[in-house]
């Protein structure tokens, strides 16, 4: 039976403990030795029986008390947890540092680190993934259980790498706040087997050598146009990520040295980097230059990209221009990318007895140390040039189907 204003009146206290008196839909008051009377609302979460405090009889009236349990029923309903939005509440009332808070200061500190897709990647994950479910929580508070009810969230989809990558994000979050004195341990450390082991997975890439023969014919052959083209005939010579082939700009080649110098803020780890360019790179550079080296829409300041976009010849091609042509030729996702074309020369080269180092350091790829990383740009060079021109040699070998030793 629901309570009434009367019957509240008539609640008396007992003694000897405290009773309950139910009204409904999980309201009920609680009164108390002392003579108090606290309204309380019994809900569960996730499976977990828990209760919210409403205030005090006569202070929150019956009615009162009515709407505050119709409000949490509201933020239950959308999945939301009202005892949590409590707490958040008193987090901001107190002045307390949330996650999101310094989450979002750590990954403006290190903007400049990364490129600007890289960047945004991340925001991006923890806005969908992170922020709503622990974003407003006082980042001292969170423990190894909060984090991992997080992750089983993110994997009961499907997607461990992104759990992956999301713990590897919030753990760097909680090292920069322990470091400022914000928080007193980074609670993912304790979790570093309790995602479940997936199988890592390597961009698709064609490496046996007369396969990868057909499939340069077949860029040869390719009646697409010939800005698609020519990315699809430069892609294998370069050794460069979909993203840095696409965003090339005329005042970045060099014909006269032979060599291709891409900014920092086009490169993934932010360093600038030298692509010594091969007699046949060259030749496919000085095709397409008639075709797009020009001032476009009366912009004379405006980028000259080598591979313009189909709609604009402001922005360059479609992220999805090498990968979209690599399909309409036969090539499945399975067997072969745009990013797959940087595995099959790390994987020949290395087969051919080329120096690790030049092949990794030709590849971009990061150096442990950031010192050593920012003046290596143009480490191995000489050993570069030589290899870059034995490799554009070694691929005509295979697309002309000659005798490889």
């Amino acid at each position: 039976m629901s309570l009434t204003n009367q019957s509240l009146i008539n609640l008396k206290p007992k003694p000897e403990k405290a009773y309950r008196a139910s009204d409904s839909h999980g309201l009920y008051i609680e009164v108390f030795p002392t003579g108090s009377k606290l309204w309380r609302w019994k809900y569960r979460f996730q499976g977990k029986e828990k209760r919210l405090a409403l205030g005090a009889y006569p202070e929150v009236s019956l009615k009162q008390a009515r709407d505050l349990r119709f409000k949490a029923q509201q933020q239950l309903s959308e999945g939301l947890d009202p005892g949590q939005i409590r707490k958040e509440a008193k987090v901001n009332a107190k002045g307390l540092e949330s996650f999101e808070a310094v989450a979002k200061e750590y990954l403006g500190s290190i903007k400049a680190a990364h490129s600007e897709g890289h960047h945004s990647r991340v925001v991006a994950r923890m806005e969908k993934d992170v922020y709503p479910i622990i974003g407003k929580r006082a980042i001292r508070d969170l423990k190894s259980p909060d984090m991992l009810t997080l992750l089983k969230r993110i994997t009961e989809r499907g997607v461990h790498e992104t759990a992956k990558r999301i713990m590897q994000t919030c753990s760097q979050v909680f090292q920069y706040a322990v470091a400022h004195g914000r928080a007193e341990f980074d609670p993912t450390s304790a979790l570093k087997k309790a995602l479940p082991v997936t199988k890592t997975t390597h961009f698709a890439s064609i490496t046996d050598p007369k396969k990868l023969g057909e499939l340069l014919r077949s860029i040869d052959a390719y009646s697409g146009t010939i800005v698609v083209k020519s990315a699809l005939r430069l892609a294998p010579l370069v050794f460069l990520r979909p993203g840095e082939l696409r965003t090339a700009e005329w005042n970045e080649i060099d014909f006269k040295e032979k060599e291709w110098r891409i900014p920092a803020h086009k490169m993934k780890m932010r360093q600038q980097h030298i692509v010594p360019l091969s007699r046949q790179a060259l030749e496919i550079l000085k095709e397409l230059e008639p075709y797009t080296n020009r001032t476009y829409e009366g912009k004379s300041n405006a980028p000259r990209f080598v591979f313009p976009g189909g709609h604009s010849r402001l922005k360059p091609m479609s992220n999805n221009g090498v990968l979209t042509a690599l399909r309409n030729m036969g090539y499945s996702k399975e067997e072969m990318t745009g990013h797959g074309f940087r595995s099959v020369a790390s994987t020949l080269l290395h087969e051919k007895g080329w120096n690790h180092l030049a092949i990794e350091r030709q590849l971009a790829h990061s150096e442990k140390s950031a010192v050593s990383a920012a003046y290596n740009y143009a480490e191995h060079l000489p050993e570069r040039r030589e290899m870059m021109q034995w490799w554009a040699d070694y691929l005509d070998g295979l697309k002309a189907n000659l005798p490889q030793s």
